[in-house]
């Protein structure tokens, strides 16, 4: 689905350039930085694991859906956070995978990533329950075979 825009992606900007757009975004909903520099990780995290030698593949090649970008992020928060993940998302203002989408289509309109014609915001819809995917019986199955 989304692509970042990096410096050996598409576009660089500079620096006050860059914080304007993040001010803008921070202005604008209720995540703070560290949630949007999470679904920024989790993106990298994601293309990892959805594609074999992704660092081999030109950008194009790279694309992910909006429920592989979720059920990245879900890992990913499990692997960083362990038993404190639903803590932290909460923390975040992330409740439900539309938060996660919510957070991709504000940098995308801020031109801080890039989507394909077929993704929408509704690909991110219930993908999984955060009281499922993150309840402690479930973590600590995921902690133990990690």
């Amino acid at each position: 689905m989304m692509t970042l825009l990096g410096p050996n992606g598409i576009r660089t900007m500079s620096q006050h350039q860059q914080e304007l757009i993040w001010k803008k975004l921070l202005a604008a909903g209720p995540y703070p930085v560290e949630a949007f520099a999470f679904v920024r990780e989790g993106l990298n995290y994601a293309v990892e694991h959805v594609h074999e030698d992704a660092e081999l593949l030109d950008e194009a090649d790279r694309h992910i859906t909006g429920q592989e970008l979720c059920i990245g992020l879900r890992d990913l928060a499990i692997e960083t956070y362990g038993l404190l993940a639903p803590v932290v998302l909460e923390h975040w203002n992330v409740k439900r995978t539309n938060d996660f989408g919510q957070i991709v289509f504000a940098m995308i309109d801020a031109g801080l990533m890039t989507r394909t014609s077929s993704d929408s915001l509704e690909d991110f819809q219930a993908v999984y329950d955060f009281e499922d995917a993150f309840n402690r019986e479930v973590l600590l199955s995921r902690i133990g075979a990690g």
